[in-house]
């Protein structure tokens, strides 16, 4: 994908040499007497001992220096012109069908963070978190796409990061809502098919974000939508499973197979049409 020169979103977080950690704070021996002292006079002790632990535990941030090399400074310059294409695109779409498109923040990060949804650090991989609106991505993670993964190419990385903003999508649409909703009433097997759905709709709103940045930017080169088929292909849940433990578990799956994370990308970019992304339907049926 053609970048360099090109607009670069400013909703990043950059938090690279920032770590977070969880410490007791002061006043820790007084808290303590004032527990056994409520305990005594009949206070819920679960109750209490809650309060307490939240009120003398807090989470501090540590920065530290951090030198950024040029593959990295490359990266990060990417990934910030796939996010301001992708505000680009939603912000049209969204407004064709009389809505306002929220922006997500991407936070860029290395090592570990912290997030509302948990614990965030390069073993995780990239996510969004609905809590906060924002994508998580450690930019390692393109080394892994291609060393561990095999999915070669800049627009492997642009396919991650448009998959992403596409959960953010589905977060402001009501899917997500509605999905855990559904979750809660089924079981595990059945819960696990709805995540199958929502992140196969990712990726055809990925495809979608893929067909109209084209169209407003024409940014795609040869072999572009190949590199992000190649990726869809390396983290399906067959391979990713036949690899770790040498046999697949359909009830297992949570992402969706090889094939299915490819034809929703394809059919997503291929007709660039929000409306032909029901994967529940196709999925659940």
């Amino acid at each position: 994908m053609k970048w360099q020169g090109r607009r670069e979103s400013d909703n990043i977080e950059d938090r690279r040499g920032v770590s977070g950690r969880q410490v007791a704070i002061g006043g820790g021996g007084l808290s303590i007497v004032f527990l056994i002292v409520a305990l005594l006079m009949g206070g819920n002790p679960q109750q209490l001992i809650s309060d307490f632990l939240s009120s003398n535990i807090t989470t501090t941030q540590t920065t530290g220096e951090y030198r950024e090399s040029q593959s990295e400074k490359e990266l990060k310059s990417y990934a910030a012109v796939t996010l301001a294409d992708n505000e680009q695109v939603w912000t049209k779409i969204f407004a064709e069908n009389g809505m306002t498109y929220e922006k997500p923040t991407m936070v860029i990060f290395s090592d570990e963070t912290q997030s509302p949804c948990g614990k965030a650090n390069a073993q995780t991989g990239p996510f969004y978190c609905p809590a906060d609106q924002k994508v998580y991505l450690s930019l390692s993670f393109f080394n892994d796409l291609t060393q561990k993964l095999g999915a070669h190419g800049d627009f492997a990385f642009a396919y991650v990061i448009a998959h992403e903003v596409g959960h953010h999508v589905q977060n402001l649409l009501g899917t997500t809502t509605k999905m855990r909703k559904l979750q809660s009433q089924t079981n595990q097997a059945g819960a696990n098919r709805l995540s199958v759905a929502l992140e196969l709709q990712a990726d055809f709103l990925a495809g979608v974000w893929a067909h109209h940045n084209q169209q407003l930017n024409n940014v795609l080169e040869d072999g572009d939508i190949e590199e992000a088929l190649s990726a869809a292909n390396a983290v399906g849940d067959d391979r990713l499973q036949k690899q770790a433990q040498g046999y697949v578990v359909p009830d297992a799956f949570t992402h969706g197979t090889s094939e299915q994370r490819m034809y929703w990308f394809k059919k997503g970019y291929t007709t660039g049409d929000i409306r032909q992304g029901d994967t529940f339907k196709e999925v659940l049926r």
